[in-house]
């Protein structure tokens, strides 16, 4: 978030500094001066719209540098009093996303994937979540608080929930390992 201030500030002053010389200019070669509320207007405007422009474009621009390896599965968009344009347009605000390349199939149990589903959200640390996949009965089941899927297949410390064979995630996770 602080880059973002950042960057809005660094925005205002370019476009003041643009100001500054296009009211030089105007003074000496036109000898008129431009309105007193030009440069602030100018200012404050080129701030709303770059922080506008950077909510927009942070997924896309997050997603151009992803590896090809990770695909993104779904994204969440949301609109807030706050942000009334968002209301017009929804701002994708999170995603979730795969990276195949650390997908890990069971030796004895190819049907058995385990995956790390990363959940991405603005202004907020990816969290990474270590599922296991039954690509062959359509279940799932989260691996946190000490369960485990064994090189063998065992599932351990958690039991598998049904998600069906048309999941959008469990097809990503299946057919990309």
């Amino acid at each position: 978030m602080a880059v973002d201030l950042i960057s809005m500030i660094a925005a205002g002053i370019l476009t003041a500094c643009i100001m500054f010389a296009a009211g030089h200019f105007f003074r000496k070669a036109r000898g008129q001066r431009l309105p007193k509320w030009m440069m602030p207007s100018a200012v404050g405007a080129t701030m709303i719209v770059f922080s506008i422009w950077n909510e927009y474009t942070w997924f896309s621009r997050l997603e151009a540098v992803l590896p090809e390896s990770v695909v993104v599965l779904n994204t969440a968009t949301s609109s807030a009093p706050w942000r009334p344009w968002t209301y017009a347009i929804p701002m994708t605000e999170r995603f979730m996303a795969i990276d195949r390349s650390a997908l890990v199939r069971s030796d004895a149990a190819p049907d058995l994937v385990r995956a790390e589903i990363l959940l991405v959200q603005r202004w907020q640390p990816t969290r990474v979540v270590p599922v296991a996949y039954d690509c062959a009965a359509g279940a799932r089941a989260d691996l946190f608080g000490g369960a485990e899927l064994a090189a063998d297949g065992t599932l351990t410390g958690a039991s598998w929930q049904p998600v069906g064979l048309e999941d959008e995630t469990l097809q990503a996770v299946c057919n990309g390992g």
